[in-house]
């Protein structure tokens, strides 16, 4: 009888945490009334992936945008991409800088206000992907996930706020991921990054809302924007990657940047405080909410079915995803990873 009521109360928090997802879900779909046109946007990591989709999406709503990444090459081609999605010459602004420096953060804020105007939407979509098991981990590798997760949007929040403040308006996004609700395995540096972020976020929420600044947590689940060659692995690296590009690729779990991207975009406009995207992802914070230690439990059952710690020297050492391909991640399974990946300049 016990048994029976328990597995009973289990069907009833499923259903209702998939309604509410499901209500969440077309709650994303709606559109806000803050319109793009003319705002000037400021995108980092916006050369490619889901920032380059952003970019593009904001310029066919009529608004001057600037993108920021360190490779010059990759920015050269992001711009040519906003050029032929109809952006006018003088509405692109592309910046080489790398924003895990304070200086250089704040000397491009002000090259944008100077170049663009003031800066209206503030998206801080920059990240690295850092996989592998957790004694195959250093602390540059916590470091390096921080200045970027954490410092960097610290750093272009503080940039553009005085302007923001004086105006009585703003919008930032910030893009943590599931892996900022929900600790993922193998992934202690991303998710303690990340996690650092959405407390950074939510706080800065707080405060700015009465000056007329709203600031979005945007936490994507898996997305395929055609980024996982760029994912760093440790460990047993062709087989970490492995795991990660065949995940990415998987249409039942994974949305497409686009859809992603026009969500983001909803929810700056609507003021939203937080959007998690994907179903998938929906479920799984709902369920860590309710039931934290269980859902860590049951995470660590799908540990024990990921690569184990890698032994060698080598092992040590990070891999790009370009470095760790195999037959496998070549195959048929990861077609839509590699046709988004030729879509959003990630090749």
């Amino acid at each position: 009888m016990k048994n029976d009521k328990r597995t009973s109360k289990n069907w009833l928090l499923a259903a209702g945490l998939g309604a509410a997802a499901l209500a969440a879900t077309m709650w994303g779909n709606r559109r806000g009334s803050y319109d793009l046109t003319r705002r000037v946007v400021l995108i980092t990591g916006g050369s490619r992936g889901l920032g380059l989709v952003l970019a593009r999406q904001a310029v066919a709503e009529g608004a001057r945008v600037a993108i920021c990444a360190r490779d010059e090459a990759e920015l050269a081609r992001a711009r040519q991409d906003l050029l032929n999605a109809g952006a006018a010459e003088a509405d692109v602004l592309t910046l080489a800088r790398d924003i895990t420096n304070e200086v250089e953060v704040r000397t491009m804020v002000a090259e944008v206000e100077n170049r663009l105007g003031a800066i209206d939407v503030l998206i801080n979509n920059a990240g690295i992907i850092l996989g592998g098991p957790l004694d195959n981990m250093d602390s540059r590798d916590y470091e390096d996930s921080m200045a970027i997760h954490f410092w960097a949007p610290l750093h272009a929040m503080q940039a553009v706020l005085p302007s923001m403040r004086r105006r009585g308006e703003g919008r930032i996004v910030n893009i943590s991921s599931l892996g900022g609700k929900v600790a993922l395995p193998h992934m202690a540096p991303y998710s303690a990054s990340k996690f650092a972020l959405v407390g950074l976020s939510e706080g800065f929420r707080a405060e700015l809302h009465q000056h007329g600044i709203t600031v979005t947590t945007v936490c994507p689940g898996l997305l395929r924007t055609g980024s996982p060659d760029h994912a760093l692995v440790k460990g047993q690296q062709k087989k970490e990657f492995a795991w990660f590009s065949i995940a990415d690729s998987l249409p039942g779990i994974t949305m497409s940047a686009e859809q992603a991207a026009r969500q983001i975009w909803n929810a700056c406009r609507r003021g939203d405080g937080e959007i998690i995207l994907s179903l998938p992802a929906k479920l799984l914070a709902a369920f860590h909410g309710l039931l934290p230690g269980t859902t860590t439990d049951i995470l660590s059952w799908l540990n024990r079915a990921l690569p184990a710690t890698g032994e060698s020297p080598a092992a040590n050492v990070r891999r790009t995803g370009f470095e760790s391909e195999t037959d496998l991640t070549r195959s048929p399974i990861t077609t839509l990873t590699r046709k988004a990946a030729l879509k959003n300049n990630e090749v």
